[in-house]
């Protein structure tokens, strides 16, 4: 399955709700993964990003879902993008 890079900014409203109830990161998890993309590794950041994620997804389209899937909450934007192995990306160049 492709792997992708999620950069999330928690909005006010988002970074309010995870003061309040950290084990609400865990629930979102659970939401992606119910859609058929598994989080792979996350970390919580400093800096310009609050979250970093890898993830796999079966396809771009599926990525594109749980990409509006959290944006349409309002309480963060995402940054997304695909990551390609390295010797993928040689093969393919080569």
């Amino acid at each position: 399955m492709p792997t992708f890079i999620m950069l999330s900014t928690l909005g006010p409203e988002g970074s309010r709700t995870i003061f309040e109830n950290p084990e609400r990161i865990k629930g979102v998890n659970d939401e992606v993964e119910a859609l058929g993309v598994k989080v792979l590794h996350q970390y919580a950041l400093l800096g310009s990003y609050d979250f970093i994620n890898i993830l796999e997804a079966p396809d771009e389209k599926t990525m594109a879902k749980v990409a509006m899937m959290l944006a349409s909450r309002g309480t963060l934007k995402t940054t997304t993008f695909v990551a390609i192995p390295v010797d993928d990306f040689i093969s393919g160049i080569t």
